[in-house]
């Protein structure tokens, strides 16, 4: 039997395909991915004469490059080449303390020292691409780390822990990584799951994300601190099947997705949401988050408001200020003993009271707390990295007041606020969003911090009616 196989497609066709293409980036949504949070705000305080975010950020002294340097990228801070050039690079790395008067091992070392924004954060940064691209693998880098190991004590481990700073970074990042990539593998082969998972790689770090449906505006949902995309396991088909294509993201640090060893901050989080609109989904969506999430997307919409058909804001973290109109901001983060004692602490406290902590958010139903949904909580808890998530708590800063985010988006922001929120006052929020946040629609349910997972059926009404809403008056403003 022949199968007639048609013409091949000539340069002409395939230029046509790119060209229209719905996933395919134009330059303005390319240059988005380039604006910064960070950035912007220099830019918006420079205006306002106020000081900067930090100077230090903004600045990068050229360095001459070494004729047999191992660092390929412009601003010469990534490993990379052959097989050879990073293992070189990875026996310089292992041997930080050790003096050397070679070039190239020396220029390691200085990178080494610019890269260590947090105890062992430096080799991921370093060699992060190299290991994501398979240059070397992880196991060669844990044999090499290990190698290294017993060399310096005389062909013994200890068991109280790595003799040098480095080896502990090399040997823990690849654990890890490994760790989170069996585990996403299983999550994508596993057939118990209510919906298919999918993996994006955001900064070479691995994220666990969902997509139901293939019609219809483009919906995010992003869920709040100590969530995961299942989160939204009861809104997402059923938005999608109002004719929506609904897309759940499970932000860096929290589920399934990777914990890695970083500064996390809500910046960092915001830019997560932006890369994954312009890389995974690729036109603009109606951004929806609960709790700490609702924070993320209105500055998503805030910084980037071309990627934005509408926010919805679910009990969503940040402040009503009167009077903001300029931005307050300080990029330090600063860590310190109390926070490494203060995350210890509280992951034990979480770990024992779950149960009642989560019952709690949901006041008015709460068998909706089921055991499925604490054990899931309680399994992402002894994940690889998560006391590093838990010490960005202390560092949280989100002094961009919710109403200066909001600005401009009148008539396309709607609130849906659980009145019994055990968090936060939500009379006094509503009073204070009717009053500071114009052309704002605003929900109230009897329900408590999480009303997308305790009143499923209320808010996914909602919510399908409000893209309705939405999408029917930009058709209108079209066709006027």
């Amino acid at each position: 039997m022949e199968l007639d196989w048609g013409l091949l497609p000539t340069l002409d066709n395939l230029k046509k395909f790119v060209n229209e293409s719905p996933s395919k980036l134009n330059e303005s949504w390319a240059l988005l991915k380039e604006m910064s949070s960070e950035t912007i705000l220099q830019k918006q305080l420079s205006k306002s004469g106020k000081v900067s975010l930090n100077n230090s950020n903004f600045k990068h002294t050229k360095r001459k490059r070494l004729d047999k340097s191992v660092f390929v990228t412009q601003k010469q801070n990534v490993v990379g080449g052959g097989t050879n050039s990073v293992f070189n690079a990875l026996a310089a790395y292992l041997r930080y303390l050790e003096g050397t008067a070679r070039d190239d091992w020396q220029e390691v070392h200085e990178k080494l020292r610019t890269a260590e924004i947090r105890d062992g954060a430096s080799f991921f940064a370093l060699f992060g691409p190299a290991l994501c691209l398979g240059i070397i693998s992880r196991r060669r880098v844990y044999y090499e780390s290990i190698k290294y190991e017993k060399e310096r004590n005389a062909g013994f481990l200890s068991p109280f822990g790595y003799s040098t700073a480095t080896v502990s970074a090399s040997a823990d990042t690849v654990c890890s990584m490994e760790w989170y990539w069996l585990l996403l593998l299983k999550s994508q082969l596993s057939d118990g799951g209510a919906y298919p998972i999918r993996i994006w790689r955001w900064n070479g770090y691995l994220i666990q994300y969902t997509v139901v449906g293939n019609r219809g505006p483009a919906v995010l949902l992003v869920h709040g601190f100590g969530a995961f995309l299942e989160h939204f396991r009861d809104n997402i088909s059923s938005i999608s099947n109002d004719g929506n294509r609904v897309w759940a993201v499970t932000v860096l640090g929290f589920g399934k997705s990777e914990k890695p060893n970083v500064v996390y901050t809500e910046l960092m989080w915001a830019e997560l949401v932006r890369d994954f609109i312009i890389e995974v989904v690729g036109e603009p969506v109606h951004l929806m988050g609960n709790s700490i999430g609702g924070y993320f997307v209105a500055l998503v919409a805030y910084f980037w408001p071309a990627l934005a058909q509408s926010v919805v804001l679910i009990n969503s973290a940040g402040d009503i200020i009167p009077a903001y109109t300029s931005p307050q901001f300080t990029k330090v983060r600063a860590t310190s003993g109390a926070t490494w004692l203060g995350a210890r602490l509280l992951l034990f406290y979480l770990r024992l009271a779950l149960g009642s902590i989560v019952k709690n958010c949901y006041p008015t139903k709460t068998e909706r707390v089921d055991d499925w949904l604490i054990n899931e909580m309680l399994r992402a808890s002894y994940d690889p990295g998560v006391l590093v998530v838990l010490e960005s708590i202390f560092s949280f800063n989100l002094s961009l007041a919710l109403n200066y985010l909001l600005e401009g988006f009148e008539g396309k922001v709607l609130i849906i606020q659980g009145m019994k929120d055990p968090i936060t006052d939500s009379k006094s929020k509503v009073a204070m969003l009717k009053e500071h946040c114009p052309g704002v629609v605003i929900t109230e349910l009897d329900a408590g911090h999480c009303p997308h997972d305790e009143k499923p059926e209320e808010v996914n009404s909602i919510i399908s009616q409000w893209i309705l809403t939405i999408e029917s008056r930009v058709l209108s403003q079209a066709c006027s």
